[in-house]
């Protein structure tokens, strides 16, 4: 006996199905549930008015040229005399989208006064300004704007919702939680991150070996997986959270090309792939490393040490906040300017807090608490041995949890009020009549020498 589901999953036998489906219930969800839709589509450009009427249409018909297209649907929104509306192109399973196909409904969308262009897949670009999808020819300032959304995406915005900031109307939070029931199940089509390529082994075991070089045959394709895992476990860690969690990229990582360039060249060189999370609240961000030469992951995160206390003092303050957390993590202290650090084993500390003070005696200026972790080598997720995806995000999840939650940031002390000064209570007092008021010189006011 099964509890009767909103949206079937029963009768999809073809990806097309699985596709025109998922389409089908996310439009019509979007229509109902407005806390989704605002989430959704608001920083594409839409009203955030909680009453804001949102229709969504799916298979509609345009001339393009000679031909006619049908993109998967559109939505508008629409409040008061201000209108905006979107095409949307929906893949679900390993389909990609087709550059030539959205650059299709992007002209479309200019003749016919269309705002956006919404894209959606199991594709996970690296930031929500990153289109997974090669050549394009959107410009930064064209009128009609290009956005991805991953299926990923979009069941973690769902969860958050549903779980952590809450739905008010009691049916429309069910009619979410049925969405989610929905894109959760493997016949929707609606895919977690589940595969490192076709060509992760020969990666994986060249740059063991050192062989790895620009022209192995899919370093490239393996180095822009890893940037979606990286991307993937920000957005599961977000939904279990409750937090929107952000994958940090520095200015130049932002180009595509350029973030992918360092990866190739740092796998290449030194057989590592990197990665860093942003989480709200926290004392630092999370680090996530991959060490293809030696089979091994770690999880770090710098933590800035108090400035008020004295060498053990900060290294207390430190093991205080890791009072629950495995005794194997690794705490390397840096002392002001100083690029080697001093380091050992939580259960080393734990017996002598000495071990984290250099020979200078020099205090510490941050620590940094790193975790380590067997690195899976399976290509797929679902494999009966630990496979390299499932380790990945099981590290970050650990750390987490037994580590960055329960470290909170130090703050210098709030400064102290001065002792006030003494005047006397009145002329020619004695010590006992002084008050304590404080001195304020104030100048004359300027009314007083009209007085004279």
């Amino acid at each position: 006996m099964q509890q009767a589901r909103l949206i079937p999953v029963s009768g999809i036998g073809s990806v097309v199905e699985a596709e025109q489906r998922a389409t089908s219930a996310l439009l019509a969800v979007l229509s109902i549930v407005r806390d989704l839709s605002i989430e959704l589509l608001s920083p594409l450009g839409a009203s955030r008015a909680q009453r804001a009427e949102v229709e969504a249409y799916t298979e509609v018909g345009f001339q393009y040229g000679k031909q006619k297209i049908r993109p998967d649907g559109l939505i508008r929104v629409t409040f008061g005399k201000s209108s905006w509306s979107t095409l949307v192109e929906i893949k679900t399973g390993d389909h990609t989208l087709s550059a030539d196909q959205v650059n299709q409904y992007w002209d479309v969308a200019r003749e016919n006064g269309i705002d956006h262009v919404l894209t959606i897949s199991n594709e996970i670009a690296p930031n929500e300004d990153i289109h997974p999808t090669p050549g394009l020819k959107v410009r930064s300032n064209s009128k009609v704007g290009v956005t991805h959304l991953s299926w990923t995406a979009i069941l973690t915005t769902a969860v958050r919702l549903k779980h952590h900031a809450g739905v008010s109307d009691p049916e429309q939070a069910w009619i979410l939680g049925e969405l989610i029931r929905y894109l959760e199940h493997p016949k929707s089509g609606a895919l977690a991150f589940e595969d490192m390529g076709p060509e992760w082994v020969t990666i994986r075991d060249a740059a063991r070996s050192g062989t790895l070089t620009k022209r192995t045959d899919g370093v490239e394709d393996v180095c822009a997986r890893w940037d979606q895992l990286v991307r993937f476990a920000a957005l599961k860690l977000g939904s279990e959270i409750g937090e929107d969690v952000a994958e940090v990229l520095t200015r130049s990582h932002r180009d595509p090309k350029q973030r992918l360039a360092y990866l190739v060249g740092a796998v290449i060189s030194n057989g590592v792939l990197d990665g860093a999370l942003r989480i709200p609240n926290t004392a630092g961000d999370l680090e996530v490393t991959a060490d293809l030469r030696a089979q091994h992951l770690t999880a770090a995160i710098e933590v800035t040490a108090p400035q008020d206390k004295g060498a053990k003092g900060r290294i207390s303050w430190l093991v205080s906040h890791l009072k629950d957390a495995p005794r194997s993590l690794v705490v390397e202290a840096y002392p002001k300017n100083a690029r080697t650090p001093t380091s050992a084993t939580l259960t080393a500390v734990d017996g002598d807090r000495g071990l984290l003070i250099g020979e200078d005696r020099k205090e510490a200026h941050k620590f940094r608490v790193v975790m380590h972790g067997e690195m899976g080598k399976g290509r797929k997720t679902g494999t009966k041995s630990t496979d390299f995806i499932t380790s990945v995000v099981s590290l970050i999840d650990d750390f987490y949890g037994n580590v960055v939650q329960n470290i909170t940031t130090w703050q210098p002390p709030a400064p102290k009020l001065n002792k006030p000064l003494m005047i006397p209570s009145s002329l020619g007092g004695d010590a006992d009549d002084y008050d304590e008021l404080p001195i304020s010189p104030q100048p004359p006011p300027p009314w007083s020498q009209d007085m004279d």
